[in-house]
């Protein structure tokens, strides 16, 4: 036999095609058509899964196994028949690829430095809440207390520096009068109306006085002090603080007065200091009269 009949013989070997031969028996798929057989076997599947989509999946998945072992086995690989048979026990599962790695389970040491770590965000999360929140009060307290301040400043701004001792009628005036000095002005007014300081200052002398029954003495900023005589009631103290506008006192009718009123002085620079004319006083800084 010649060398070219032998090549010939050995391609018609392999590329026979799988199947029973001639002597009964089977002839093995090429290993590199595996892939192809595969290829088939799960495309026919999932046509006859879309068929029968109604049927069991336990019967469609042993309907997939048997094809499948019926391609491997052709190609050569073992059924699970096979592997059964030879002790192994083989799963719907198994076969089908369904059985996913199994992942290792915590140790307690983990769980717990897991635990540790949520603990420690959780913290860490609060502890810049409460940081934001220290600051928005923070900032809501400088805004309340500049608000505040301009408020302060704004009625400060407003309030009068000077103002009249008493809302009544002018009845006399400084100078002399039937030989004597009225070193005063006299305000009419009706029994306990209120009196108040000129202008801010604070108070020297408060309580009784000859001459005036009761009279109240505040010294001002420039020096100055001013003189209410005949209250009723007095209503500050030595030392107190006032600003103008603040009621000093009631009006009255006490010591040597002819009716309800209010005497009121000016004695120019100081408590001892000579007694001038209030009206122009006044006027200088603002009060009409």
């Amino acid at each position: 036999m010649d060398p070219q009949h032998l090549d010939r013989l050995d391609d018609e070997r392999t590329v026979r095609p799988t199947g029973t031969g001639a002597e009964g028996g089977s002839v093995a798929t090429p290993p590199s058509d595996r892939t192809e057989v595969l290829a088939r076997v799960l495309s026919s599947c999932r046509v006859v899964r879309r068929r029968q989509a109604g049927r069991p999946a336990l019967f469609v998945a042993a309907g997939i196994i048997g094809v499948v072992g019926l391609g491997l086995t052709a190609a050569g690989a073992p059924s699970p028949v096979a592997r059964a048979a030879g002790g192994e026990s083989v799963s719907v599962a198994e076969e089908l690829g369904m059985i996913a790695d199994e992942q290792p389970a915590l140790t307690g040491e983990e769980a717990a430095a897991r635990l540790q770590e949520l603990a420690a965000t959780r913290a860490q999360r609060e502890d810049a809440e409460a940081a934001a929140a220290q600051v928005q009060a923070d900032a809501d307290r400088v805004a309340a207390e500049a608000a505040a301040a301009a408020a302060a400043a704004a009625a400060e701004a407003a309030r009068p520096h000077a103002v009249l001792p008493v809302q009544g009628r002018l009845t006399s005036q400084f100078g002399s009068r039937w030989g004597t000095l009225h070193a005063g002005i006299d305000f009419a007014a009706p029994l306990g109306t209120p009196e108040y300081a000129v202008m801010d200052g604070v108070v020297l002398r408060a309580g009784a006085a000859s001459g005036f029954g009761l009279a109240v003495y505040i010294q001002h900023a420039d020096g100055d002090v001013s003189v209410y005589g005949h209250m009723q009631e007095i209503l500050v103290q030595e030392g107190q603080t006032v600003r103008a506008g603040d009621t000093i006192a009631l009006l009255g009718n006490e010591g040597q007065s002819t009716g309800p009123h209010l005497h009121f002085e000016v004695h120019d620079g100081g408590l001892d200091g000579p007694r001038i004319d209030p009206l122009p006083w006044l006027r200088e800084r603002g009060v009409a009269i």
